[in-house]
């Protein structure tokens, strides 16, 4: 099918279900609204997996590398995107060691990496994406068809009993993309919304942004068609994760958000189909200067705030436990009632 005919398949979560869960959460025995925003996201994933079972989780991360590294607005090469890959096969990288933790499996996926590496997935059609300074970073056809691949990961992952998936990714030069989309998508001036990345100095900085400035300008994305964003200033880990996002509101599974590049395609699944924000849960507010913008533009409000810039689906898995927690407290405490207590009444 195509990208328009698998997301006419996209549904709302069960407000029934929601409101059902929101009513016992008043039921036990704690203060009214305790956990917090915790207690919103049992609701939500109620609202999508109605046995709130979340046991068998993992996190997608999607590698690919950027052309626009060509114009020095990252401090290391794309061959750092293989070398971090090979690292996360091997299980030496910080997602790896995070997930271990979380109990969260990890699945590795080359949607448009230079260089392949042995245990990461091959999923691409194309190896790197365009130097968007000279060219659209990818065509219409090649977005949507990565889109798809997202989509079609989602499915794969339900069909092995993943009931929870979180979204990373690996790709040098992906804050420039992210930025640039951001700068468009938010209509936010470059300046404003570029980020060090991975380490850059201030002159390194007022580059990369003036790169993404001069590129929107010669390029001219339609910001009310964000498939033209993506695919003139995108990459492909972002087409991939907007995939997820997008899969979560047509295969019914909660896709945790991460940072930036995370946000970034959740805001383009917004914009493309908004039941996709139903199925999403915001984990952490990245370092990056758009991060809170595209949170607050979707509506949200992230439970973390680590300052963190990790990437890889770092952030996201941090969540996990949190979830692990909540749902321990939602379904093993008494009610009120069970103990004999009068209820907290909301005034």
């Amino acid at each position: 099918m195509k990208l328009k005919e698998i997301i006419n398949l996209a549904t709302q979560s069960d407000t029934l279900e929601m409101e059902k869960t929101k009513a016992k959460w008043n039921t036990l025995a704690k203060p009214l609204y305790g956990m917090g925003i915790m207690e919103d996201y049992v609701t939500k994933i109620s609202g999508i997996n109605s046995d709130i079972d979340i046991s068998k989780r993992c996190v997608a991360v999607m590698c690919s590398d950027n052309g626009v590294v060509e114009e020095n607005v990252t401090q290391t090469g794309a061959d750092v995107t293989a070398l971090i890959a090979e690292n996360m096969v091997n299980s030496q990288a910080s997602i790896t060691n995070i997930a271990q933790v979380a109990n969260t499996h990890v699945f590795l996926y080359d949607v448009g990496m230079l260089t392949e590496v042995n245990g990461v997935e091959n999923r691409k059609i194309r190896s790197g994406s365009r130097n968007f300074a000279k060219e659209a970073a990818m065509s219409k056809e090649e977005a949507e068809k990565t889109i798809c691949t997202g989509i079609n990961i989602v499915k794969e992952l339900k069909e092995k009993g993943y009931s929870l998936i979180a979204s990373g990714e690996m790709g040098i030069g992906n804050t420039s993309t992210s930025s640039a989309i951001a700068s468009i998508l938010l209509n936010t001036s470059p300046e404003i919304v570029t980020g060090r990345g991975a380490g850059l100095s201030n002159e390194g900085v007022v580059h990369k942004a003036e790169v993404i400035k001069n590129a929107i300008e010669f390029l001219k994305p339609n910001p009310y068609e964000p498939i033209d964003v993506l695919s003139k200033v995108g990459g492909f880990d972002i087409a991939a994760m907007c995939g997820l996002f997008l899969g979560g509101a047509v295969y019914k599974v909660p896709i945790i958000i991460d940072g930036l590049i995370s946000s970034v395609a959740a805001l383009l699944a917004f914009r493309i189909c908004p039941y996709s924000k139903d199925y999403m849960l915001p984990s952490h507010v990245s370092a990056e200067p758009a991060a809170q913008m595209i949170l607050s533009e979707l509506g949200f409000v992230a439970p973390l705030n680590c300052k963190m810039a990790l990437g890889e689906g770092t952030g996201a898995v941090s969540l996990i436990p949190l979830l692990d927690m909540a749902i321990a407290v939602y379904k093993n405490m008494p009610t009120f009632e069970h103990l004999n207590v009068d209820e907290y009444k909301p005034l």
